[in-house]
């Protein structure tokens, strides 16, 4: 049986996503089972990058609307400076021919790295499955997630 390895996504920065992409696909790349449970701000990196996101209620509407997500809208977590952090990011990353969140978020997926929305986040947030990404394995709640990781032999939450 594999070892196991689970991921809490909690953060929706570009710099801790691009870290917890790089630690699932090294793990799968090493025989692992991965699994990523997205929850709260996680959940901005599997919003599809296209598309107006439809909530019910006039809060939910206005969190969507301020924080729209997607994987190509992530900002840093330090030295975002109204996206200027961001952009010199990028332009470093593809001068060194590094993968971005999207890419990094592909290839995880076809390396067989499963990806797990949480359920509760996403009723608070008003988020539907519909502005998700169809790279989404499963829809759960703590319970799976804690079902997973009690069989997981790396534990690690970004």
């Amino acid at each position: 049986m594999a070892e196991k390895v689970t991921l809490i996504m909690f953060s929706g920065d570009m710099d801790k996503a691009l870290a917890a992409f790089n630690l699932a696909i090294g793990a799968s790349s090493m025989g692992m089972e991965v699994s990523i449970f997205f929850t709260f701000w996680g959940l901005n990196l599997l919003k599809k990058n296209e598309g107006p996101i439809k909530s019910r209620g006039i809060m939910r509407k206005m969190l969507n609307y301020m924080n729209r997500g997607g994987s190509k809208r992530l900002p840093l977590s330090r030295f975002h400076m109204l996206g200027l952090g961001k952009w010199m990011m990028g332009k470093l990353m593809r001068e060194l021919k590094s993968p971005s969140p999207q890419e990094l978020l592909t290839l995880a997926h076809q390396s067989g790295v499963k990806f797990m929305a949480c359920t509760t986040s996403m009723g608070i947030m008003g988020i539907s499955k519909d502005a998700l990404i169809p790279e989404v394995d499963s829809y759960a709640g703590v319970a799976t997630y804690l079902a997973e990781a009690k069989e997981g032999r790396v534990n690690l939450f970004i």
